[in-house]
């Protein structure tokens, strides 16, 4: 399977569900939406800022449906101007490249550097997409197992309601 061995094993051995699939890179949510049109699965932005100062990360996981908007996440994150980390940043605190960036990737945040913050939007979904750390693959796993897999990373995160005029988001829509 593409993606690191380690995800798999902490997956197993959490007893977390997962399917697999395999696919072309996709560069956007267009595309995975096309490959991944027969699935139940709600896909999510997985978007890497930094502050100014460049001494804080995090991680950001937006329904794919919302769009984004910079200023409304730096004024419901209370955390100032935020500007997409680089490459390397990428690199460094999550061990992956652009295009890949995904909470599973945490698992290389050993020392819990990232903060995370998830739309609340998402706990309306039964299943949840990201890469394994490439972008070449995806998984599907449960709300409950994903749950599980942030609980135990260590990373603090938190559930915010980024758009709290739009509608909640649900399956079905």
């Amino acid at each position: 399977m593409i993606g690191p061995a380690p995800l798999y094993a902490l997956l197993r051995r959490l007893d977390i569900p997962f399917d697999y699939i395999e696919h072309p890179p996709l560069p956007t949510l267009d595309v995975a939406r096309e490959v991944l049109r027969d699935r139940d699965v709600h896909l999510c932005k997985n978007l890497f800022f930094r502050n100014h100062k460049g001494n804080r990360h995090y991680l950001v996981i937006l329904s794919g449906d919302s769009s984004m908007d910079i200023h409304a996440i730096e004024h419901r994150l209370h955390e100032g101007k935020l500007t997409f980390a680089s490459e390397h940043r990428l690199l460094r605190y999550l061990g992956v490249t652009p295009g890949s960036v995904t909470p599973f990737a945490l698992i290389h945040d050993t020392d819990h550097h990232v903060r995370v913050f998830l739309d609340k939007n998402l706990l309306q979904s039964s299943h949840l997409s990201f890469h394994p750390c490439l972008n070449t693959a995806s998984l599907t796993l449960p709300l409950e197992g994903f749950i599980r897999f942030m609980d135990h990373t260590g990373n603090a995160y938190e559930w915010i309601d980024l758009y709290p005029d739009e509608p909640q988001q649900t399956d079905s829509e």
